[in-house]
């Protein structure tokens, strides 16, 4: 699994000209799940996400997490994550998850977000979204599994 996480003032995620999550100060972290992805990578993802110190404390050091500064998170899906550009001019996509398993495992990975971190906004699997943001930095991290 990768997660993409971004520092963000305010993102908000859109489907059919409709706003289906939008979060204040936070992280809007883009989640790829890989065909080989499995449960235990949920875990250690979530708990890298709320606990990653990438928030300024009073001396703009990035030492406070997500925790600390009482943020949200907009979870959005993004099998392109795995994309191979590599070769040719196209992208493959062989590497990424098949629908329904990353259906379950991002639907596991939001649920358990959930039961210990509640200010959790979402996109909407599988569908064709646009993502709005104010990068607060920037600040763009990568998190994989192991």
């Amino acid at each position: 699994m990768r997660l993409v996480i971004q520092r963000v003032l305010k993102a908000s995620v859109t489907v059919d000209q409709q706003i289906v999550g939008s979060i204040n100060k936070g992280i809007l972290a883009f989640l790829g799940i890989h065909a080989e992805d499995a449960c235990p990578s949920v875990s250690y993802l979530i708990d890298k996400l709320i606990h990653l110190r990438i928030f300024s404390d009073d001396q703009g050091k990035m030492n406070r997490s997500l925790q600390d500064i009482k943020g949200e998170i907009l979870v959005v899906s993004q099998f392109t994550l795995y994309a191979n550009c590599s070769e040719g001019r196209r992208p493959s996509f062989t590497s990424a998850a098949s629908f329904e398993k990353g259906k379950e495992l991002y639907d596991r990975f939001v649920e358990d977000l959930r039961k210990i971190f509640p200010r959790v906004q979402t996109g909407i699997f599988g569908a064709a979204m646009q993502v709005a943001l104010i990068n607060d930095g920037p600040a763009t991290f990568l998190i994989e599994s192991k």
